[in-house]
């Protein structure tokens, strides 16, 4: 063993014990008080674990093929996940960086120095007589060269005593898994959004169907209205409701296209691509309800990804409280250096060449005004404010889940009652057409029958849209089939 390990050694030893010590608070999961069950779920049928709805590609419970090749292309195409996914890239290096604090800074060095030291001439006469001839000597004195190789190892390290460094990386990582969770929000969010606009568009395309069956329908109504006004059985007041009614429908028909073309170029934008450059055909009403999941309250928050977000953003506020407290206690600092020096390569290495320095400082302050204690007061307030935060998000999540499973409620209800009501109203509109023909009524009680069975029958198309996108929204509050196992580990 080398005299800088006999020295160094034992120093390193005595830090590494006292660096188990960690001042400060231990952090624990804030309690949530949360309901035994959800109020709103009263005779719901939940289903089996392994439904779609319940896994992190819920959207394939909904059947449309055109909408799960647009899902998938969310993960690869979607600009304000890949600045989310940037964020926690950066959050997750930051763990990296504060752990290499634990750690000794290592250098390496060499160094050769050529010097030179003058020499100088001087004169000095004596005399030599050959005759009558004087001779004078000058003699120089030769200045000397010297070079001096050095090569050097140093250490420096601070060792966490008081598990300041610790925490830190405790902090980092924490706030690491709260980005993560906050991606996986981010994805969410974006994936339901997506799923809405295209069960509204879809929406827009049943609606046109609709319309374009009752166009149909009051040109039909119309021709007989004329045919009834050239045969004089019928006042020009008709000829113009039934016209005004053709009319109007065609108006709303034609808006539906703008209507239909600003929710393909939302979902053009959420995909990641230019309006231009995404084209989604007309189809087909296709889109089913899924069998949804339910689960128990304190299950939830395990299962969102904002509610985990906020409670390790808890974590991450509570080991910052003590790095401040280990502001109290001293810090140590330890530094080593050795090498060799000699004026001649092939001897540099010899051991009469070694040099060495072993050292240690440490220091603590006695006054500062309070600037501790009250860095430690900001940080504690801030726990409490992070804390807070997280309460208030398990909160929403309940109540997200609450609204939803009694819209679902509510909309299967409705949607009964509109289908028979929508049902009645296509007969009638039938019955008042062939008894204006006959004579028994009045074009005016056609139209009212006419307006009602577009009406009845729209709410329908809306009623089933809505109650598809409430299907999205709680599926999106109980997580997408996302949970806390996957929050990265380090």
């Amino acid at each position: 063993m080398t005299p800088l390990s006999r020295r160094l050694l034992p120093a390193l030893l005595a830090a590494s014990g006292l660096s188990a010590c960690m001042v400060g608070p231990n952090y624990h999961r804030p309690p949530v008080a949360s309901p035994p069950a959800f109020k709103e779920a009263d005779g719901w049928a939940p289903v089996e674990p392994s439904d779609a709805a319940d896994k992190t590609d819920w959207w394939t419970a909904f059947g449309d093929p055109v909408l799960n090749g647009l899902e998938e292309r969310v993960n690869v195409s979607n600009q304000t996940l890949a600045a989310d996914a940037a964020a926690y890239q950066a959050a997750h290096a930051m763990v990296a960086e504060d752990r290499a604090a634990l750690f000794p800074t290592v250098t390496v060095g060499a160094s050769a120095e050529r010097s030179y030291t003058g020499g100088g001439a001087a004169a000095s006469k004596y005399a030599s007589t050959t005759g009558a001839t004087a001779t004078t000597t000058t003699t120089t004195t030769h200045g000397n060269t010297s070079i001096v190789y050095e090569p050097t190892v140093g250490a420096t390290w601070a060792p966490d005593l008081w598990g300041s460094v610790r925490r830190t990386i405790r902090s980092a990582k924490a706030a690491a898994q709260a980005d993560a969770a906050t991606l996986a929000n981010a994805r969410l969010s974006i994936q339901t959004e997506l799923a809405t606009d295209y069960i509204s568009l879809r929406q827009y395309d049943e609606d046109a169907r609709v319309y374009a069956e009752e166009v149909a329908a009051y040109e039909r109504s119309l021709k007989v209205v004329q045919n009834q006004y050239a045969a004089g059985n019928a006042a020009k007041s008709a000829v113009l409701t039934a016209e005004t009614t053709l009319d109007s429908a065609k108006a709303n028909q034609t808006d539906l296209i703008r209507q239909r073309a600003l929710m393909e170029h939302a979902i053009a934008v959420l995909v990641g691509v230019a309006p231009a450059d995404l084209t989604i055909a007309p189809a087909p009403w296709n889109l089913k309800l899924p069998a949804l999941p339910t689960v128990l309250p304190s299950t939830l928050l395990q299962r969102r990804p904002d509610v985990a977000s906020a409670e390790r953003s808890a974590a991450s506020a509570s080991e910052l409280i003590g790095v401040q407290v280990a502001a109290y206690y001293p810090s140590i600092s330890l530094s080593a250096s050795g090498g060799f020096e000699s004026d001649q390569v092939k001897n540099l290495f010899n051991a009469s060449n070694a040099l060495w320095s072993i050292g240690a400082s440490a220091t603590e302050t006695v006054f500062d005004a309070g600037l501790r204690g009250a860095r430690v007061r900001q940080y504690r307030a801030q726990y409490n404010e992070a804390v807070a935060t997280y309460r208030q998000t398990a909160l929403s999540a309940f109540q997200n889940v609450e609204d939803n499973l009694a819209a679902q409620r509510v909309y299967g209800s409705e949607l009964t009652l509109d289908q028979a009501s929508a049902q009645a109203a296509k007969e009638n509109q039938t019955i008042t057409l062939n008894e204006y023909k006959a004579g028994t009524v009045d074009y005016t009680t056609v139209a009212a029958a006419e307006a009602a069975a577009l009406s009845t029958e729209l709410t329908q198309v809306q009623i089933e849209s809505s109650r598809l996108a409430t299907a999205v929204a709680l599926i999106e509050a109980l997580g997408g089939g996302w949970t806390t196992n996957q929050l990265p580990k380090s």
